[in-house]
């Protein structure tokens, strides 16, 4: 494709189309205090192996975990899908590169259309609020990737299981009608990268591909496309690359997100 960034296709503003032992003297007294301190300290041995045993002592859920839940609605689509995003050194040889949004979807149920087959499997389960997506290109107009942020219902024990109950596959393409996305559909899909957050409760997908529609037969991994000295087609064009990178600034600005939630509650 030629240079140039397309104009965004038309979207919405917000994500949304729019929780004191008594003294006492005597051997009876002694014997009877006695009692109640052993009972005391087996107690509280008791209670410390529960608490234990359970990670109590410890925040109930990570830092910012309740606040990320409703982003998928309160957050407005231009700080969870930047117009533009950055990567440093995210390229191959350690390249900086951009990449300008051309597409957001309204939020989407959490189906078969919108997720992963394994993933939505697994969240069927556990329970999943909604998706959010979105597609980038780079600066050259050369390749397509479509970004996406899963809002779960689980809780943190469930987050940081989720990732071994469901097969790492690539997460279903956004095509836009009019742009370099046009043609970007599950066959053209060319790499792949997931990232289970463990301390939020959402899952980022991306999945890239060639902007001139060309057909992948067999999608590689992100990280086996990286490969140094990787000869296929996917890894010489750097997709591998292009879906981690996206799917890193993507969470990165979720991240911030999150943390100017947490800092707006605590004032």
């Amino acid at each position: 494709m030629g240079g140039g960034v397309p104009e965004e296709t038309p979207a919405e503003t917000t994500t949304r189309l729019r929780p004191i032992r008594e003294r006492g003297t005597g051997r009876v007294v002694a014997a009877a205090v006695c009692a109640v301190l052993a009972l005391g300290l087996v107690g509280g041995a008791l209670t410390g192996a529960v608490l234990a045993g359970t990670g109590a002592g410890e925040p109930a859920e990570p830092p910012g975990f309740s606040q990320a839940r409703g982003l998928w609605h309160d957050a407005p689509v231009d700080t969870l899908f930047p117009r533009t995003l950055s990567g440093p050194a995210a390229g191959p040889g350690g390249a900086t590169r951009t990449w300008s949004r051309i597409v957001v979807a309204p939020d989407a149920p959490c189906t078969a259309t919108s997720l992963p087959r394994a993933l939505h499997t697994a969240l069927g389960t556990v329970g999943c609020d909604r998706v959010l997506r979105a597609t980038y290109t780079d600066a050259t107009s050369s390749h397509v990737v479509t970004v996406a942020l899963v809002f779960t219902q689980a809780d943190p024990a469930t987050m940081r299981t989720l990732g071994s109950r469901a097969a790492d596959e690539p997460a279903p393409a956004l095509s836009a009608p009019g742009t370099v996305a046009a043609r970007f559909g599950d066959r053209q899909r060319a790499s792949w990268w997931r990232h289970v957050l463990t301390d939020l409760p959402v899952v980022v997908t991306a999945v890239s591909g060639f902007a001139d529609g060309r057909v992948v037969g067999v999608p590689e991994h992100a990280e086996r496309a990286m490969t140094p000295k990787r000869t296929t087609a996917v890894a010489q064009a750097g997709l591998g690359h292009e879906a981690k990178g996206v799917a890193d600034a993507v969470e990165r600005t979720l991240r911030s997100t999150v943390a100017a939630a947490v800092e707006e509650d605590g004032r």
